[in-house]
């Protein structure tokens, strides 16, 4: 009897994976690469990048799906060049040039004023080029069909902003910012209060907290390991969420917790959520203080006893 080809998805993985993306591949087709790799039954990203764009792009197998939500919350940080006196359709080199400008003369003290001009809250118009929905369509369907729509300004943060290079030609420059935030929209903005027009021609992420890119692995490493070395890479679920406190529950405390009821004790406790962690000190999951003395489950990742995930 033959046997039968094995499945392309075929395991239950759990973790995340700090995937290094290469240009020209977007994060669909870099999350179905990674995907088939490690043949993971579940998959997603949390946080598209252009397919110009390169850097972290956090997979998350299995369980640790339940985080993406709070990965695509997090800040970012990103480094940028962009090509001054042009404008593009998309914002960016893989776009037409649709107008040119001449570049004034620029020092390094007017750059890095405008720069931090940028820095804080603020209203950012999304660019057309963007996954954002009209009417159920992707705007960049609407983009490429040749359609304009207003869009409204959204609330974006830009935490830091730092000037790495410059010429009469292009700027290069680091920023940490909020989530929602569009580079390529900074980058033509930026030109503007320069008196110009610009386009990104080089985008990279290099931080998606809490993760930085010293754990970043790129799909040629990927496919050069075994299977149990890439499962070694792969980073916990509850790396994800080290911003929040933490919280250790005794054996009855999490029986409480997985029956469904309130476990009271707690009246010191914010109302804030908590990362949860049991007597053997295996991560729970998420819960819930309601500031009262009483938490209940938001999020659990295992099942009661077996330490297995939930489903």
């Amino acid at each position: 009897m033959k046997e039968s080809r094995p499945k392309r998805f075929d395991r239950a993985v759990d973790g995340i994976l700090l995937l290094d993306k290469p240009q020209g591949l977007s994060s669909n087709a870099a999350l179905q690469n990674a995907r088939g790799l490690f043949r993971a039954l579940k998959a997603g990203h949390a946080g598209s990048l252009d397919p110009l764009a390169t850097g972290m792009l956090p997979i998350c197998f299995g369980q640790a799906t339940k985080v993406c939500g709070y990965l695509l919350n997090s800040s970012k940080t990103y480094q940028v060049t962009a090509r001054l006196g042009s404008r593009t359709d998309s914002a960016d080199a893989d776009g037409v040039v649709i107008e040119e400008r001449p570049v004034p003369h620029l020092s390094q003290a007017q750059i890095e004023q405008v720069l931090h001009s940028f820095i804080g809250a603020q209203k950012q118009v999304p660019p057309m080029y963007s996954a954002l929905k009209h009417e159920g369509r992707r705007l960049y369907e609407l983009a490429r069909s040749g359609e304009t729509i207003e869009r409204e300004p959204r609330d974006i943060v830009i935490e830091q902003i730092r000037l790495q290079h410059f010429d009469q030609t292009q700027i290069g420059f680091e920023v940490r910012c909020s989530k929602g935030t569009y580079v390529r929209s900074l980058v033509e903005d930026v030109a503007s209060r320069l008196g110009t027009l610009a386009h990104v021609t080089m985008l990279r992420r290099i931080q998606v907290d809490p993760f930085d890119a010293a754990r970043m692995v790129t799909l040629d490493a990927l496919a050069d390991l075994s299977l149990e070395a890439r499962d070694a890479l792969l980073q916990p679920a509850d790396s994800a969420l080290l911003g929040m406190p933490l919280l250790n529950l005794d054996a009855g405390q999490e029986t409480a917790l997985f029956h469904g009821k309130p476990v009271p004790g707690f009246p010191s406790l914010a109302a804030s959520l908590w990362r949860a962690y049991g007597v053997d000190s295996r991560f729970l999951g998420l819960v819930r203080s309601d500031g009262q003395g009483e938490l209940r489950a938001e999020r659990l990742f295992v099942s009661p006893a077996a330490g297995v995930p939930a489903g």
